[in-house]
């Protein structure tokens, strides 16, 4: 697929019919959630996230010393280095999206957002050229769920990373994924870019590296051109300015009586995406992470452990090793934004739902709440179906709806039969009508027998409707074979494409120049799905 001779198509993601309500009326500034967040997106939203984060103090030489230290572990990169240093400047910020860091990427959306960032940044940049805008990947690295950062799909196939490491998944060392980078290059390492791909893995998962650095390393070769500035948060330095907050949570449980009330109005309307604990902290140490739990007698358990401590040893632990708490999902973005001179976060439809939560958590620790962005979402498209969809005479959204809803519009607009008793129903319909007036004029009582016959008479109608067109659609065979090849392979597993497919055979076949495509076709602030059609 020659991505760069390709078309793009942009329409509301309500139309594809894979989005959640409170991400549809997110997306339409419904009056019901306005209250849940600080600036619209748009070009002046932006300009008052910067308004409030000038007049917020990050520690900007901290975090710059924290990424240089950080950055030892890759070869320089100029775009880079110079996106670091600006960091320093009062008039830059930063554009962030975040994700843990499964093995190889995970699904193509973990592209498809640091994409977006990277855009975003570009792009506010020359719209606003008093400031500086530097675009982050925030990796989630502390994250434990290794079922889900553990596994890739290959060729709609479910590859899994088989290893008995526990904790955080960032801190795991990469033995056993070399298994898997065989398989990868047995299916990938033939195509034009398959033998530098394999390359590229080999070097950021060989022996010696765990999974944050082999991701950041993997992050590094693939973006650095752009400037992309990777940060991993699981440092000693960075959770200091944190204590205060993570006191009040540990000893006063302040951030879940804050998001109470934001609970129960937005749990009115919608589902409720994460729901805060007495105490959202995990203990971090070694391989264990693992909940936080406050006794009966005011002294704190590692749930799952052995290990307990006094009120006075966790504020001693706390003091002496901030680096040893790793919030939840719950107090990671108060986190992501403390430390980061930030004014826009890009998220996926779960994100953007669960931080719809925090805006008085913010409010109440005064740190300034982002413009919050859903992320782009990509349809990548093959020549081969554009031609098969054209060719049966669907349009670019038919190819959303239901594979039994494609077929019956086929076979009704193709088909030399009459397939409708539209007709013959209205007959019946009429005549039962008539009778119905005769009968009133006897007996009034008559007419809801009348009635009951009409609908006794329309019914084996339906269902003799439903078997002509049930027996039509086996003449149509070849064309539901080829609905159903089109839909696997667009929709894999009855889902989109971008939440099972990964990078790595679009790369293989394509190399940077599947990024060069997707970053020219990429929206910034517009909030649209986008297909791509090979032409």
């Amino acid at each position: 697929m020659v991505l760069m001779n390709c078309t793009a198509t942009h329409f509301p993601y309500r139309q594809t019919g894979y989005f959640s309500k409170i991400i549809l009326d997110y997306l339409d500034e419904s009056e019901s959630l306005q209250q849940y967040y600080q600036h619209p997106v748009s070009m002046d939203g932006i300009k008052s996230a910067i308004q409030l984060r000038q007049s917020f103090s990050n520690d900007r030489k901290m975090l710059v010393e924290v990424l240089n230290d950080q950055y030892g572990r890759v070869d320089s990169n100029a775009a880079v280095n110079e996106n670091i240093n600006k960091l320093l400047n009062e008039n830059c910020f930063t554009v962030t999206t975040a994700h843990q860091p499964a093995i190889f990427t995970g699904s193509l959306y973990f592209i498809y957002k640091i994409i977006h960032a990277i855009k975003l940044a570009a792009n506010l940049s020359r719209e606003l050229p008093q400031y500086h805008f530097v675009p982050i990947f925030y990796m989630g690295s502390e994250d434990a769920d290794l079922d889900e950062l553990g596994k890739i799909y290959l060729d709609r196939e479910v590859v899994v990373w088989k290893t008995e490491q526990t904790g955080a998944v960032g801190r795991m060392n990469t033995k056993g994924l070399e298994k898997i980078i065989d398989r990868i290059e047995g299916e990938f390492g033939g195509l034009p870019f398959g033998s530098s791909l394999i390359e590229t893995l080999k070097k950021a998962y060989g022996p010696g590296n765990d999974i944050q650095t082999a991701t950041f390393k993997l992050l590094h070769e693939l973006f650095s051109e752009y400037g992309l500035v990777i940060l991993i948060p699981d440092e000693s330095r960075l959770k200091r300015p944190m204590a205060k907050v993570f006191a009040d949570d540990l000893f006063e449980q302040k951030p879940s009586s804050i998001l109470e009330k934001t609970i129960q109005g937005l749990s009115m309307n919608y589902k409720v995406q994460a729901n805060p604990r007495d105490i959202n902290l995990f203990y971090l140490k070694d391989d264990l992470r693992e909940r936080i739990i406050q006794t009966e007698n005011r002294s704190y358990k590692v749930h799952g452990t052995d290990i307990m401590f006094s009120e006075g040893e966790m504020k001693a632990e706390l003091e002496n090793y901030p680096e040893r708490f790793s919030p939840n999902v719950i107090l990671r973005g108060l986190y992501q934004e403390t430390i980061l001179p930030n004014i826009a976060f890009i998220g996926g439809s779960g994100e953007t739902a669960y931080w719809l939560e925090f805006k008085e958590l913010f409010a109440y620790y005064q740190v300034p709440f982002p413009v919050l962005l859903l992320r782009n979402s990509f349809l990548i498209s093959e020549k081969k179906w554009n031609e098969k969809l054209e060719k049966m005479d669907f349009s670019e959204m038919d190819i959303f709806k239901p594979e039994e809803n494609l077929m019956e519009e086929l076979v009704k607009r193709e088909s030399h039969h009459q397939l409708k008793l539209e007709e013959e129903m209205m007959d019946v319909e009429n005549f039962y009508k008539k009778l119905k007036n005769r009968s009133l004029d006897i007996d009034t009582s008559l007419a809801q027998h009348v009635e009951a016959l009409s609908a006794k008479a329309i019914r084996p109608l339906k269902e003799l409707e439903k078997k002509i067109l049930k027996a039509e659609k086996r003449r149509f065979e070849d064309q539901r074979r080829q609905i159903q090849a089109i839909k696997s392979a667009l929709f894999p597993l009855d889902g989109l494409q971008e939440r099972i497919g990964n990078f790595l055979p679009y790369y293989a076949q394509w190399g940077k120049l599947f990024f060069k495509a997707l970053y020219q076709h990429s929206l910034t602030l517009e909030q649209q799905f986008t297909l791509l059609k090979e032409i």
